[in-house]
């Protein structure tokens, strides 16, 4: 389906079928039962929701090895904080990797442009929210491996190291 393109059967379930095909397929393999949860090679991953990016992958891991944070320019959130916390102290996480990627259009757009995107693709004059922006990815990336590794809870506990993922490329370069 285009995603510009919007269901006319909005009811609950529908146009789901391929999602639970995939999962019965998925649950007829499925490895992880019993898990405990940890993260099994100690780290964590705070990276973007972009598609391109593969964060157990792009590093060598499998499900179960990692706690992966994702959301909009992998900016350190109080949720996103909250759950580093959590896994350095609960769930073994011993290395944070925090990823921002290259052409991400969080930090090559401004507040206002995704604003009026969101707006367009809604049918809406105004979405109602707003939507934050990255105004320089390696500033931005330095802050938030500073807060996370002087944070009283992970600080000592934790190695934290930024990187910059290239979404052309699949490589990853250390800036922080």
């Amino acid at each position: 389906m285009n995603p510009q393109e919007r269901d006319d059967d909005m009811s609950y379930g529908a146009g789901f079928d391929d999602v639970l095909e995939a999962n019965r397929a998925f649950g007829a393999d499925f490895h992880l039962s019993g898990f405990d949860g940890i993260a099994r090679a100690g780290i964590g991953m705070l990276t973007c929701m972009d598609s391109r990016i593969d964060p157990l992958g792009m590093v060598g891991l499998e499900p179960g090895d990692a706690k992966i944070i994702r959301n909009p320019g992998a900016r350190l959130t109080p949720t996103a904080l909250e759950a580093m916390v959590l896994g350095v102290n609960l769930l073994q996480v011993r290395r944070i990797l925090v990823v921002p990627h290259t052409r991400c259009a969080v930090a090559s757009s401004t507040a206002a442009e995704i604003s009026a995107r969101v707006a367009a693709a809604a049918g809406v004059d105004d979405p109602g929210m707003e939507f934050h922006v990255v105004e320089d990815q390696i500033v931005a990336l330095n802050d938030d491996v500073r807060t996370l590794s002087e944070h009283p809870l992970i600080a000592g506990q934790a190695q934290v190291a930024g990187f910059l993922y290239d979404v052309d490329t699949g490589l990853l370069e250390r800036r922080a």
